[in-house]
């Protein structure tokens, strides 16, 4: 059973999420945090470069004597909302085992060496396999829901995960945090993004429906969007 993805973020007038480069400085504030929580997700998900901002190890060993099947291993299945993050080819060392409470599940192909999945068991750091050279998004969905109870996952950037979600036909509502500012330059990541060999690639969403608008703190304000997809349609 697929759970309700949620995509969140928070964007400038123009669709870049980098704060840094933001005109005027500090729009954000903390409104990620608060719609996050108001969510109430079991479980949130990043890309890897967005994960890897989390990560506080430098590295795992290069070799192990030990073998692991390539099968979903679990340090805990008992929390309250889970961290997930898409590693297909095993390049995050967390040196951490939760961000901020939530324990860490790790994406994963089976084409991981060994030795990443020591590293991984080593610090307590979950790991399921979704794919042999590639990650397959819509069976990672059903493993987290079958395994772990993931009804609700909050699908929160960057913008190469969120685009790819959107190309596989999976992001069932879109909230958006618009802020009082502007990028206006060209290169920065935006909400939905895609490599070049991805950019003709269209998103099969074939309606969106305004569920509703809310202005918060500082001139900002949240859109929520419900996603009709063609094959759901």
């Amino acid at each position: 059973m697929k759970p309700h993805v949620i995509c969140l973020m928070v964007a400038s007038v123009d669709g870049r999420t980098l704060h840094s480069r933001w005109r005027p400085k500090g729009s954000a504030g903390d409104l990620f945090e608060r719609v996050h929580d108001q969510l109430d997700g079991d479980a949130w998900l990043v890309g890897r470069v967005t994960g890897q901002e989390f990560a506080k190890g430098k590295s795992y060993p290069a070799t192990t004597d030990a073998t692991f099947p390539r099968t979903a291993w679990f340090a805990r299945r008992d929390a309250d909302a889970y961290g997930v993050v898409l590693d297909p080819h095993g390049k995050i060392a967390w040196g951490r085992s939760d961000i901020g409470g939530d324990p860490i599940v790790v994406v994963l192909t089976e084409a991981v060496p060994d030795a990443h999945l020591a590293g991984l068991r080593k610090e307590g750091v979950s790991y399921i396999f979704a794919g042999r050279t590639q990650i397959d998004l819509a069976l990672m969905l059903d493993i987290l829901n079958r395994d772990l109870g993931v009804n609700r996952l909050l699908l929160e950037g960057g913008g190469g995960a969120n685009g790819a979600f959107l190309r596989a036909g999976l992001v069932d509502e879109l909230n958006l945090i618009i802020c009082p500012a502007v990028d206006g330059a060209k290169g920065a990541p935006s909400v939905f993004d895609s490599t070049e060999a991805e950019a003709d690639q269209r998103a099969p969403v074939a309606a969106m429906t305004l569920e509703s608008s809310q202005l918060l703190d500082g001139g900002a304000i949240l859109l929520r969007y419900r996603l009709e997809n063609e094959a759901s349609r």
